[in-house]
């Protein structure tokens, strides 16, 4: 059975589309997270309930469809492969039908280039599994970009996944909390770090949250 290591190539990333067309997808769980929904219905957190929020990699778009109606904020997906745009943007679509209210889009562009305006930054950013999926070398421009892109006082939520044994393959490429605290401490303050209560069974004894405040 193929795995996205065996598909995905850090030097393409036109790859991507290719894991979405053979279904390699085993991050689409069909549904936002639990430890995501945790952070938002019952961390006693005080997220924002206006505002835009950004989700990098968002796939099939469950997250910004629920970020949208959890909190009330303007969701932006940034996705890269073709076929999840399609989904995501079906989903959407569908889910307006019934949620007139909704205030959810997707957009096809590359988060490390994106470039919204001084007064278009965001009061909240989810990264579930954006971070565990570009290479290592990366990872400091991820840092630099998070920064630019979180207003001050505003979120960024982390679920740090896979959590499993050192590997140098990837994608999933190899996760601790600590990378996260490396790239971010400059910039934000840590306000709640736990294993969730719930999770789901893919990511069971996987996982860990982290949410920041943007300094």
């Amino acid at each position: 059975m193929s795995e996205p290591k065996d598909i995905v190539k850090a030097d393409d990333q036109s790859t991507w589309e290719l894991a979405w067309q053979k279904g390699v997808t085993p991050w689409d769980a069909g549904e936002a997270q639990p430890s995501l929904k945790e952070v938002v219905e019952s961390s006693g957190l005080d997220l924002p309930r206006s505002g835009r929020a950004l989700i990098p990699g968002c796939g099939s778009g469950y997250d910004p469809i629920y970020l949208s109606l959890a909190l009330g904020l303007d969701c932006l997906g940034l996705e890269i492969a073709d076929t999840a745009i399609k989904r995501a943007t079906d989903l959407i679509n569908k889910a307006k039908e019934t949620n007139p209210n909704l205030k959810a889009s997707i957009s096809n562009q590359d988060f490390f280039t994106f470039e919204p305006s001084e007064n278009e930054r965001f009061d909240l950013i989810y990264d579930h599994t954006f971070f565990c999926a570009i290479p290592p070398s990366w990872r400091k421009d991820w840092g630099k970009q998070m920064a630019k892109l979180v207003k001050p006082g505003g979120y960024l939520i982390t679920i740090v996944y896979p959590l499993r044994p050192h590997t140098e393959t990837g994608p999933p490429y190899w996760i601790i909390p600590e990378h996260y605290e490396e790239l971010l401490s400059p910039n934000f303050e840590k306000v709640l770090d736990k294993v969730p209560a719930v999770s789901s069974p893919s990511h069971e004894g996987k996982e860990k949250i982290l949410v920041w405040k943007r300094s």
